[in-house]
């Protein structure tokens, strides 16, 4: 594919789509509140489906994920159509409403953790996980910080992203244990919130490092803000060295049995648009405006980190390494995250 737009082509059905490849050069943040506000209405209505009638699958997805940018590709270049199945999405407030979601039954797939997976099955849900990004959350510190190492963080404002029990800052503090002998929970003022807040005080001046989603992170780390340690470096660290997904497609057991050649499709359809938004900068410019970034460097960033994450291996040695992961947020959250075991449930991870 050449030239920064794609051809017109004829409508077929439902309101025309092609405004949400407008281009993104120049754009100003009222054009680009248009065209996701135009992008929202359409999945709003329903819109964003193959028109096809051979299989079904129903996306629960944020507005703002990445998630959301494959599934514009897929209906754009056709994707769907060539895999000969249906995308029917349904817009969600929060990654909580998609859990309850897809437990209701409203929708048969949405992007989550398979931490949430292995408690669901603990608890007699028939829930799996499939891998769908390796990008992990990071901690941030402004560029002049005096903060080189985890071990640095003691006495300090530290922001976490995902509350007490997320997975980052449980093994944050397993590391830091591990390699200085600091309990980072009890040796600094942490602050938990919200991801966009945490990177306002950080950039007030409010806190002096923030461990945060990795989206979070690429954002700031592109406006000269320095990058300590990422997820991976934390597993590294505690002797991990596979890469595992932190997040992945989850849809229900009995639905995947009954439609394995429409979730073959989509997987396939995924993939694919993948490869496109990480490879074509002509598709890239057209995605642009679903960051709801105007600043440049950080497009560029959050696309580099993004295609970083696209999972090349998903065997049993990274499945091996999640049972000890799990292990290890099971000892460092005393069972609050984990329950009473610290091993695997089996069916975690769809076969």
């Amino acid at each position: 594919m050449t030239g920064s737009a794609w051809p017109d082509r004829p409508q077929e059905n439902g309101p025309n789509i092609e405004i949400l490849f407008l281009q993104a050069n120049g754009s100003d943040n009222m054009r680009m509140r248009i065209v996701v506000s135009a992008f929202l209405a359409l999945v709003s209505a329903g819109h964003i489906s193959a028109e096809t009638a051979d299989s079904k699958i129903r996306i629960g997805m944020l507005a703002f994920g990445t998630l959301n940018w494959e599934l514009a590709v897929i209906q754009e270049e056709k994707l769907d159509t060539a895999q000969r199945i249906t995308i029917e999405t349904t817009p969600l407030a929060s990654a909580e409403a998609g859990k309850i979601a897809l437990q209701g039954g409203s929708v048969d797939l949405i992007v989550s953790d398979w931490i949430w997976v292995a408690n669901q099955r603990r608890q007699g849900a028939k829930v799996t996980f499939l891998p769908y990004s390796i990008s992990h959350g990071a901690l941030v510190v402004p560029a002049d910080s005096p903060i080189r190492d985890i071990g640095d963080l003691k006495g300090k404002r530290l922001g976490v992203a995902g509350g007490g029990l997320d997975k980052n800052w449980l093994l944050l503090r397993a590391l830091a244990q591990k390699k200085y002998g600091v309990d980072l929970d009890q040796s600094t003022d942490k602050v938990f919130g919200a991801p966009p807040l945490l990177n306002q005080q950080l950039q007030q001046g409010k806190l002096d490092a923030t461990l945060n989603y990795w989206n979070f992170a690429a954002k700031l780390e592109a406006q000269g803000y320095r990058r300590v340690i990422d997820g991976r470096g934390l597993l590294q660290g505690l002797g991990i060295d596979a890469d595992v997904a932190s997040l992945g497609y989850v849809f229900r057991e009995d639905w995947a049995r009954s439609h394995e050649g429409t979730l073959s499709g989509f997987l396939k359809a995924a993939d694919a648009a993948k490869k496109s938004i990480c490879e074509s900068d002509a598709v890239w410019q057209k995605v642009v405006p679903l960051t709801q970034e105007p600043d440049e460097r950080v497009q560029n960033n959050l696309r580099r980190h993004y295609c970083d994450g696209r999972v090349k291996s998903w065997s049993e040695t990274e499945k091996k390494a999640a049972a000890e992961i799990y292990e290890l947020l099971h000892r460092y959250g005393e069972g609050r995250l984990t329950g009473k075991s610290g091993t695997l449930p089996e069916g975690v991870f769809w076969r």
